[in-house]
């Protein structure tokens, strides 16, 4: 396809190029299933490549059609797609029903939203795009479970062994499966609509038939638990759902819980949120100025100049700009680089925002590093550099039509860095608390100091890390 190809001519351009090589290779040759709801960190690992510019490729990729992004809700028990959606803006409820768990979830960004890659129709139609197509089994691994479930590849005699009979019903269409019912809890359930019916059999076996029904219309209906005695028993299923429907009865016990419970890393909503790639190339329209969106943990950096006013005073207003200017390309190629992404400056403060501690401690020493650099070609101390960083639960919003974070996590990092100074980077204790942070100081031999100290408009004390780089020899 001509279009095609000048498309994959500009991935290779615009993304890393053995990043957008492996996109291409895989879409050439790849299984079908291998092209529907990509996860880009298991892609990665798989291919040998670094996560950021996997992400990057496949953000730059659904930007110009060769991949569908999708978000994706979650439930954190089995690992289902409770909905998806092709934009963030349209993931708009408070709490997202999982009936197969029979528990609601409210979709927190860094948890339970994923963020998956499709090949365009256009580009490689594979079996997923007519997802009623597919068998129970293939359409639990691609349609029903997240891109984070660690499943086994003969997927069918993993579904065959925790399902006691299944069918496959057409809109409109009735019927029932008979069988004998053992002991034990099952429960009759559709993936497509995802409504359930627990059967709880338990006591003294009996001969008498029962006849019990489910009807398939409302999506993730819950239809409660019935006790009954083992034995026979008949299920009439009716499909009023207007698309085609897969009932089964499944056996609830630790092999189904093994199944559904196995977990993978997977790209974040949060993560991509602050992926400075996918901020470039979706400024607006990520989601509506109404929502609010929680994220139980982000890590968050602000920087400011030290004396930046009395350095135009001092160097002119032409060269303290071009300063500042080469100050501002250096601290966001470090975000970058560490898969974070700037969120906004402030006059001469940068407010970025990383998924985890290691990832802004490295930034941070990065721009310091890089500060050095500048000064050093100026033969002076021109660019001071204080550096803040904390991390905690915050709120995703809009603000003046720009996807920001609000919260007391963002007052404490912004007053932590008005703490500091251009001698050592300041953290505070969840930071500190954090395995990799342990380790990357333990690598690279950063010191630390603590102190307890005030944050301007917080009550309570906080303790605040020091980091220091290793004196030299």
């Amino acid at each position: 396809m001509a279009d095609a190809s000048a498309l994959w001519d500009l991935l290779q351009q615009t993304a890393e190029p053995s990043a957008a090589e492996a996109l291409k290779s895989a879409v050439a040759s790849a299984p079908d299933r291998a092209l529907n709801r990509v996860n880009p960190l298991v892609f990665a690992a798989a291919a040998g490549l670094d996560e950021e510019a996997v992400i990057g490729a496949f953000v730059r990729a659904a930007r110009i059609g060769l991949f569908d992004m999708a978000w994706n809700v979650l439930c954190p028990g089995c690992g289902g797609v409770l909905e998806t959606a092709g934009a963030l803006k349209s993931i708009n409820r408070h709490e997202y029903f999982c009936s197969f768990c029979v528990s609601a979830n409210e979709p927190t960004l860094d948890q339970l939203v994923e963020v998956t890659f499709t090949v365009n129709p256009r580009i490689r139609r594979v079996a997923a795009h007519e997802p009623d197509s597919l068998s129970l089994a293939e359409y639990m691994r691609q349609v029903f479970w997240g891109s984070g479930a660690d499943l086994p590849e003969d997927i069918e005699s993993a579904v065959g062994r925790v399902t006691l009979d299944q069918m496959e019903l057409g809109p409109g269409e009735r019927a029932s499966m008979s069988l004998t019912l053992p002991k034990g809890v099952f429960i009759a359930f559709d993936p497509v609509t995802h409504a359930t019916m627990f059967l709880d059999a338990s006591g003294d076996e009996t001969q008498e038939r029962r006849t019990l029904s489910l009807i398939f219309a409302e999506s993730h209906a819950h239809s409660g638990t019935v006790a009954l005695a083992p034995g026979p028993v008949r299920i009439a299923f009716e499909n009023k759902a207007g698309r085609r429907t897969l009932p089964g009865l499944w056996v609830h016990g630790d092999e189904l819980n093994a199944l559904s419970e196995a977990r993978l890393p997977f790209l974040t909503a949060t993560r991509l949120l602050s992926n400075q790639t996918f901020r470039d190339l979706y400024r607006d329209g990520t989601f509506d100025p109404e929502q609010r969106f929680k994220i139980t943990s982000l890590t968050i950096l602000f920087t400011d100049l030290r004396g930046s006013t009395a350095l135009y005073d001092r160097v002119g207003d032409l060269a303290a700009f071009d300063l500042v200017r080469s100050h501002f390309g250096e601290l966001i190629a470090a975000v970058a680089t560490e898969g974070g992404a700037v969120v906004k400056t402030i006059g001469d403060a940068v407010m970025a925002t990383f998924p985890t501690a290691d990832r802004a401690l490295r930034a941070a020493m990065r721009m310091r590093d890089a500060m050095r650099r500048i000064n050093a070609g100026r033969g002076g101390e021109d660019l001071a550099l204080n550096i803040g960083l904390h991390e905690g639960p915050c709120l995703a919003v809009m603000l003046d039509d720009r996807q920001d974070y609000f919260g007391q996590t963002v007052n404490i990092a912004a007053r932590v860095q008005d703490l500091a100074d251009p001698t050592a980077v300041l953290a505070t204790k969840p930071v500190m608390d954090s395995a990799e942070v342990e380790r990357l100081l333990g690598e690279q031999g950063y010191r630390t100091t603590s102190r307890l100290l005030n944050l301007r408009g917080v009550s309570e004390a906080f303790q605040i890390y020091e980091i220091r780089e290793r004196a030299a020899a």
